[in-house]
């Protein structure tokens, strides 16, 4: 792609307000300045009588979105992370938006959707999969923690559905996203281009129901008794040891998955899927989240993760400390400690109306 094309892309279609992420070489990943844009461009939709619907899509066949630019934020905590926290504030205020958004916004989640792109598409009113959907948090695989909100919908996902999507780092298909309550509907990859021409003329709700199909079964959701059974453990030590033990094969692949991620990130994401599951709304999970990323941000895990899968690709992350066991309530406790005048304060602003 030409580097004078423009990240986003902002369309206008009879009474639909169209968003492209336009950064099809890196699979749409998120930039800061993607996500003042639309910020921006909602705002500007909100109040604007001509703008019915809100649809948002991704250039290219690979995906919606692969998630932030990773590398970029790594080499941002490697100078210190302010940019990256100023980013991170920015993109959990548009995941509050989409949320709260007014009017119909549809999200096609077609291929790769992951970390970032689910905040940008899992909040929206309207989010629509295809049988090429593979949608995931894989945070915990670069010594990270689900954030974008992601944290406040894995907990709500029924059962232990999406504690096992975290800490595996696993990808679900388009009707496992919807048995997680990740998305919405289910629509043929070669009807999205006729769902997007007819959001132009037709309330969103009807568009969308005409295209869609019957949901096809969900392997996760099949799954669900060993699932709930192994994952309901309040530690990562005891789910771990139910996986091993597990008769069912899918359990002990998901233990060796869980296995190889950061002790570190494994134990501070499943504190913060049991805490978001007793919070009262998105913006207090995402205040959560943003101190965890801050948190995350100045250690030495997710820089370290970020080295070795995607920098040097030596694919042998030295975690700190490298086993469960070392990873003391203490150490899980300081990642959620408060941030004094850095509080991202959604939930406060939100309460003041």
């Amino acid at each position: 792609m030409d580097s004078s094309e423009p990240e986003v892309l902002i369309r206008r279609q009879g009474r639909l307000g169209h968003i492209v992420l336009n950064r099809p070489k890196a699979i749409n990943a998120l930039t800061h300045g993607m996500v003042r844009e639309i910020l921006a461009v909602l705002a500007g939709w909100e109040h604007d009588d001509g703008v019915a619907t809100v649809l948002l899509t991704g250039s290219g066949e690979r995906g919606l979105c692969a998630g932030g630019d990773v590398v970029a934020i790594y080499r941002d905590a490697l100078a210190g992370g302010s940019a990256t926290a100023d980013f991170w504030a920015d993109e959990y205020t548009l995941n509050a938006r989409i949320a709260r958004y007014p009017k119909p916004y549809v999200a096609l989640m077609d291929g790769l959707v992951l970390g970032g792109g689910v905040g940008l598409s899992a909040h929206g009113s309207l989010r629509v999969v295809t049988e090429r959907t593979r949608i995931g948090m894989p945070e915990v695989g670069i010594g990270f923690v689900p954030d974008v909100g992601g944290t406040w919908l894995l907990s709500r996902a029924p059962g232990e559905l999406g504690t096992h999507l975290a800490l595996t780092a696993g990808q679900a298909s388009g009707p496992d996203a919807i048995a997680l309550g990740l998305a919405s509907h289910f629509v043929p990859s070669d009807r999205l281009p006729a769902l997007a021409a007819a959001l132009a003329d037709e309330p969103a709700d009807a568009a969308v129901r005409r295209f869609a199909a019957e949901v096809p079964p969900s392997p996760l959701a099949a799954q669900r008794d060993w699932i709930d059974e192994c994952y309901a453990a309040d530690s990562v030590e005891e789910i771990l040891r139910r996986l091993q033990s597990h008769p069912a094969p899918a359990a002990r692949e998901a233990a060796e998955a869980v296995q190889a991620k950061s002790p570190t990130a494994l134990k501070v994401t499943l504190a913060s899927l049991r805490r978001a599951r007793a919070l009262g709304s998105l913006e207090e999970a995402l205040d959560q989240e943003y101190r965890v990323s801050l948190h995350c941000l100045a250690g030495a895990e997710f820089p370290e993760g970020v080295r070795a899968q995607l920098v040097d690709k030596d694919r042998n992350p030295r975690w700190e400390p490298p086993v469960l066991e070392q990873v003391d309530g203490e150490r899980i406790e300081a990642f959620f400690a408060g941030l004094a005048e850095r509080e991202l304060g959604l939930a406060t602003a939100r309460s003041r109306g």
